[in-house]
């Protein structure tokens, strides 16, 4: 037998394992390696991504169609629990639909009426208005020349030295952006009168769609928390935009405003609509005070109260009496409401909250957390 070689030291920068013979490959390590994307997933993400922009693009092109059956949906969802208690006094389904919808139209007509006045009187005026406003804010002509200077001085481009107001032929394409067709009008009214009176029959015909009993159970549990959700979500947001309607309504009037009453609507309607809403009530007082008022500082009062007002209201009293339950995280709520808007304009802004609490009462109950969750502060 041949006698074996003695073992042989490692070169310095070398290292052998241990317990094995000279030669032995050392096994390469995988933790510093990338994961690997297989061709699979990659085509799964491009796919899911192609869905999602065929849907919106959908969702864009048929507007007039989908924006009032969305509507009625989410609206008649609100008011089912008004048509529950109805029933409860033993008035059928359908008439219970039709005097919460005629109610319903009534505080909207009596809203809208508050507001359609003095905007026609004003609307007519626009000419004198903008003229006015522009002799108002020569105040800020000197500002701006400084900043011209400055501008020029530092190498800048030269801009306007002059505050000009946009001209006055937006008004005919906001009425339209603004306005829904007739056809629309009455497809989302003879679509919520329906999908009222028949809820019950939707939501067993949806329920029994699914054979598991699992997947049943699970269907009855979202659809009742949407309609609870909803439910609540309208009655707080109603109250709460009412009292600012009726507070905005007393600043006005106390402030020597016009029409505190048709601002106060204004302000109701325009608080349905988070976060923006609120600023562009805060931009009409803002004009209406500069154009009503002999001084700035007179004009500014009223805004700047609201605004004080508003801000309490936002961050103080809204999430008190709306509970985390119902609270949105505010950078969701402003995504939203962009998004919504784009697609489907004021109508979308107005959708924005009630199809985003859906959207998380959906995916909670579609894919709930398995992971352990952080702890609370």
């Amino acid at each position: 037998m041949a006698a074996k070689s003695p073992p042989t030291k490692p070169l310095p920068g070398e290292r052998q394992l241990p317990n094995e013979q000279e030669g032995t490959p050392v096994p390469e390590s995988k933790l510093d390696l990338p994961p690997l994307i297989r061709r699979t997933e990659v085509v799964a993400i491009s796919l899911i991504g192609l869905l999602v922009i065929c849907i919106i693009a959908g969702l864009y092109l048929a507007k007039a169609f989908l924006l009032p059956i969305t509507m009625a949906f989410i609206v008649g969802t609100m008011l089912s629990p008004a048509a529950n208690l109805l029933e409860r006094y033993r008035i059928p389904r359908a008439v219970a639909a039709v005097l919460i919808v005629a109610a319903a139209s009534a505080a909207t007509a009596f809203m809208v009426g508050l507001i359609a006045s003095p905007a026609i009187e004003w609307s007519s005026k626009l000419p004198e208005l903008g003229a006015l406003l522009r002799d108002k804010l020569r105040v800020f002509d000197r500002p701006l020349a400084l900043w011209q200077e400055l501008q020029s001085t530092l190498g800048g481009p030269d801009t306007l030295t002059t505050l000009h107001l946009p001209k006055v032929d937006w008004v005919q394409p906001t009425l339209e952006f603004l306005s829904p067709t007739f056809a629309e009008f009455l497809l989302f009214i003879a679509t919520l009168l329906l999908f009222i009176a028949s809820w019950r029959d939707l939501r067993r015909a949806l329920i029994l769609n699914f054979g598991e009993r699992a997947w049943r159970l699970r269907t009855l549990r979202i659809l009742n928390e949407i309609e609870e959700h909803l439910g609540n979500y309208l009655l707080l947001v109603t109250m709460i935009n009412v009292g600012v309607g009726i507070a905005t309504g007393l600043i006005c009037a106390v402030t020597g405003m016009p029409n505190p009453a048709s601002l106060g609507a204004l302000a109701a309607i325009l608080n349905f609509i988070p976060i923006i809403g609120p600023v562009a009530m805060f931009a009409v007082l803002v004009v209406v005070g500069i154009v009503a008022f002999p001084t700035i500082s007179a004009g500014l009062l009223a805004p700047a109260i609201f605004a004080v007002m508003t801000f309490l209201e936002g961050h103080f009293l809204t999430p008190t009496i709306v509970g985390r339950r119902l609270a949105l995280n505010a950078l969701a709520v402003f995504l939203a409401v962009a998004f919504w808007t784009w697609l489907w304009g004021p109508m979308g802004a107005f959708l924005s909250s009630p199809l985003l609490i859906v959207a998380l009462i959906v995916k909670e109950h579609l894919m709930p957390p398995d992971s352990p969750q952080l702890p609370e502060d």
